[in-house]
């Protein structure tokens, strides 16, 4: 067969890198955008932060060659082209000029940055201790070995069986004397550090109290021998194992809900994690409005120097900066286009549940992404970008925007109810209810029914679960 050329036409979708950028900045948190935007700062010179005070870093030698180079233009104004002043229109509505008047003051006091106090972890506490007892340097390896076996909870979750075998074999070391180094270290503090379990740390922690406790022994023995009991709240069977009545039952279980259960967590080093909110939700005029957050948004602008410098040369030399010219311009529009969908977005949630705002969580109605996506003329897939890792600050409190989305259940009008308000009508029920004859899940759902709303009695064992409220053998009192 002789070749031949055949001439097809077809149609496909491609992203540009503008596009691909915009859909990657829309989907990420406001901390990973600023993480991103820091690392574009750092590649791109023709990007800068458009409140930076400092002056401007000089250009290279070879710009500083450029800009003294004869042009062939009469005036540099005519070798910029028509797309200049846009350009330099984008800086200033990203940034606006520096404000070269404001000088920064020398004063110590103000450069003065406060230090963080170094926080003592347990197993730095212990050996401090450690270091005080007139121990054999034998007898204070074993302790130490012990100490770094602890977790952070001040558990020790190996056994001592376990423990026995990591030790080396020529320190011929045998099981009564590990159990001296565990009862050493079990008389530290704080108290109920060393403990193998639960009972045996609130059992550490009732011997450290003074013998005139009230219910001090009852309390040792419902620890030691009945704890599952008081768990399960068998309140009938606690009062007849322990001889006491009911008035000594409050007394020893005040004593032991005194305790602290995880003796290492006063030392652990857990930092909060904060959320920046992307946008800001106030009641103005009687109507609820959403306004971007500021101090979410990272300021850029263009870099003047390099722009300029650019705009008056365009040679083949400098093809790699007018590169990173045109994804500076890239950047900024995006992350402005970014800012304005994640409030577009919110002002239509808002909207949409402006009844939350005035009532709460019973007030919430049922709305899917679909929803906003027809209202806004977007995708379903870029709803769900935008309501995912970004925050609503409101008078009630900080949301994730997926919180305003919810499934619904069936009422007898025919209308329906968020899951979210019927949560909480899940939760003010169960607030309200008799402590010594609790509602239970089927009580919950016809009081529910009542109201106008079906729902079944494994739908609100659900709901009450995540609500991490325990079932209705667990809330009765006595």
């Amino acid at each position: 067969m002789k070749p031949t050329l055949q001439l097809k036409l077809s149609q496909h979708l491609t992203l540009t890198p503008q596009l691909q950028q915009s859909i990657r900045l829309l989907q990420l948190s406001t901390l990973e955008l600023n993480a991103e935007v820091e690392r574009l700062l750092q590649a791109n010179p023709l990007l800068e932060k458009a409140d930076d005070e400092e002056n401007a870093a000089p250009p290279p030698e070879f710009l500083q060659t450029v800009v003294t180079a004869p042009t062939n233009s009469d005036s540099p104004a005519d070798a910029r082209d028509d797309s200049a002043g846009s350009d330099f229109d984008l800086m200033s509505t990203a940034g606006g000029d520096r404000d070269w008047g404001s000088a920064s003051s020398d004063d110590d006091d103000e450069n003065f940055s406060p230090q963080q106090v170094a926080a003592c972890s347990l197993r730095d506490h212990l050996n401090s201790q450690l270091a005080l007892l007139n121990l054999p340097l034998r007898d204070r390896q074993i302790v130490s070995a012990l100490i770094d076996a602890l977790g952070d909870d001040g558990y020790l979750k190996t056994s001592l069986e376990e423990l026995l075998e990591l030790f080396p074999a020529e320190i011929d070391l045998d099981a009564d004397e590990l159990l001296i180094a565990l009862r050493r270290l079990q008389n530290m503090e704080p108290p109920g550090v060393g403990a193998r379990d639960a009972a045996e740390c609130l059992g550490l922690q009732l011997k450290a109290l003074p013998k005139s406790t009230p219910y001090l022994a009852e309390a040792l023995k419902l620890v030691e021998n009945h704890l599952p009991l008081l768990a399960a709240r068998d309140f009938g069977k606690l009062k007849r194992l322990l001889h006491i009545d009911d008035v000594g039952l409050r007394g020893v279980r005040s004593l032991i809900t005194s305790l602290n259960p995880r003796p290492g967590s006063g030392f652990s080093n857990t930092e909060a994690n904060y959320v920046i909110p992307d946008v800001v939700v106030r009641k103005l005029r009687g109507r609820w409005q959403a306004a971007l957050n500021e101090a979410a948004m990272p300021k850029l602008r263009l870099n003047r120097i390099y722009a300029d410098i650019l705009t008056r040369n365009r040679e083949s030399s400098n093809q790699q900066l007018a590169a990173q010219l045109q994804e500076a311009k890239w950047l900024i529009r995006n992350v402005q286009q970014r800012f304005e969908t994640i409030l577009r977005v919110s002002q239509a949630i808002v909207d949409r549940q402006r009844h939350f705002f005035d009532h709460g969580d019973v007030a919430m109605r049922p709305m899917v992404l679909r929803e906003i996506a027809e209202i806004l003329s977007l995708h379903e897939s870029t709803i769900s970008r935008v309501t995912t890792q970004k925050y609503m600050l409101t008078p009630r409190g900080t949301y994730e925007l997926k919180y305003f989305f919810g499934s619904h259940v069936a009422t007898d009008t025919g209308g329906a109810a968020s899951a979210t308000a019927i949560r909480a009508l899940i939760k003010q029920l169960i607030a309200a209810e008799d402590s010594a004859s609790p509602l239970t899940d089927s009580r919950i759902a016809d009081l529910l029914g009542g109201q106008g709303i079906v729902v079944a009695r494994r739908t609100i064992a659900k709901y009450r679960e995540a609500l991490q409220i325990p079932p209705v053998n667990l809330r009765k009192a006595f």
